[in-house]
């Protein structure tokens, strides 16, 4: 049963609560970067202490995924996702009455990062293997664009609430919009295309019906480490991957707004730029999910990586004013989450398309404890040395390195996967 992409199949409604859902999950990772100096100025805390509790939140975002991509074999993508959102939403409400630092870490910290690792790149690896057979690559650039595009796109508005309010009207802003999404996921959200009499997109009538798995979703997740430490592919995925985190939303996500103002920019002229941003990862990041169904996944690594790490090595250097940073937003935006597609292609093709969504939680672990080490690093680099500078030019020569990781992935013969359990 093959159909247009355009035409209507029930995965396209699918993809469209998933990608909101992933758009509200950015919201919940996008907003300690917006209120990093209003909650210094409102309680006193130090940049190192509030990006310790970002820190903190983008490596549990990680970290959460593999263990979220075993318990929706287990339990079920939709169950998994509603129990992310509301926990999400009470950790947002909760943060409302907090006095000390170690609240902040409690709530945006480790509560949100729990819940947003489960909204993450494993759910947009599990849905497009669930419900597509073709055009696997385009389906997984427009869900990752959703969730980078999200998390620039929330930057000028919540700068824009919080010049307006104070903190605490963006973080009911964010809790709101996390609770009105729990009632598309529960009727919109099936668990597979059999549930209403469809077969996955491109598939055939005779395409087989999966059969749930019934291993533990602890035992599921740890063997898919097991499986991926013994393969040479999966230290290089996970390494580039790293580096992806590293150069997005750890450093640029985290700190933009803060290095701008470093240079006289207002937080909403900053925000601006990360928008723009946002649009262009868009476009950028749906077309490498084209592209990945056409050109070696390698290649396109190896320029993403590459063009992402110079590009870094000169905005320091960069005249900061709306105007001057615009041609950097916009080459910046473009190549942002570009990795995401070629990266989940060849996880597929190493370790197969039942293991991969599992073991890609891994790789994407690796690329949140990037992001949670630039994140860290950066701020205390900026505490230390009163300026970004060091921060921003060694990540670009870590981009350039990574380009060339990315070209090996993939030639050595596959080592043979073991069936998951049934």
């Amino acid at each position: 049963m093959k159909r247009g992409f355009l035409n209507f199949h029930h995965a396209i409604p699918v993809v469209g609560v998933v990608f909101l859902a992933l758009l509200a999950a950015a919201g919940v990772r996008s907003t300690p970067a917006v209120l990093m100096v209003p909650w210094g100025n409102a309680f006193g805390w130090s940049r190192g202490v509030i990006s310790f509790a970002a820190a903190t939140g983008i490596f549990l975002f990680g970290f959460t995924g593999p263990f979220a991509a075993a318990a929706m074999q287990r339990f079920g993508v939709r169950r998994t996702v509603l129990f992310a959102l509301g926990l999400m939403s009470a950790s947002a409400l909760c943060s409302l009455a907090m006095t000390q630092p170690w609240q902040l870490i409690l709530s945006w910290g480790l509560v949100s990062g729990i819940g947003s690792g489960c909204v993450a790149g494993v759910l947009s690896a599990t849905i497009v293997n669930r419900w597509f057979v073709t055009n696997r690559g385009l389906v997984m650039g427009v869900l990752a664009a959703s969730t980078s595009t999200g998390t620039l796109i929330f930057f000028p508005a919540f700068s824009a609430i919080e010049e307006w309010g104070g903190w605490k009207p963006v973080v009911m802003t964010v809790a709101l919009g996390l609770t009105v999404l729990i009632p598309l996921v529960y009727f919109f959200l099936p668990e597979w295309p059999g549930d209403v009499g469809a077969v996955p997109f491109g598939a055939g009538a005779d395409h087989p019906v999966p059969v749930p798995s019934r291993e533990s979703p602890l035992t599921m997740a740890f063997g898919g480490l097991r499986d991926g430490l013994k393969n040479r592919d999966f230290w290089l995925l996970a390494g580039t991957f790293f580096v992806c985190g590293f150069t997005t939303n750890g450093l640029v996500g985290t700190h933009m707004i803060a290095l701008c103002g470093d240079h006289g920019m207002d937080a909403v002229a900053a925000g601006s730029l990360l928008a723009m941003m946002g649009f262009c990862d868009l476009i950028g990041t749906t077309a490498s999910g084209w592209l990945t169904d056409r050109v070696d996944p390698r290649k396109l690594l190896f320029a993403y990586y590459g063009l992402r790490g110079l590009s870094l090595i000169y905005l320091p250097f960069a005249d900061f004013t709306f105007r001057g940073l615009s041609l950097f937003a916009v080459f910046y935006g473009l190549d942002w989450i570009a990795t995401v597609p070629p990266t989940l292609a060849l996880a597929n093709k190493v370790f197969g398309q039942n293991r991969a969504p599992v073991i890609f939680g891994w790789i994407f672990a690796s690329h949140q404890v990037g992001a949670a080490s630039a994140a860290f690093l950066a701020g205390l680099s900026r505490s230390a040395n009163g300026s970004y500078l060091q921060a921003f030019v060694v990540a670009g020569f870590v981009g350039i390195a990574a380009a060339f990781m990315a070209l090996p992935i993939g030639r050595q013969a596959p080592s043979p996967m073991p069936a998951p359990a049934g």
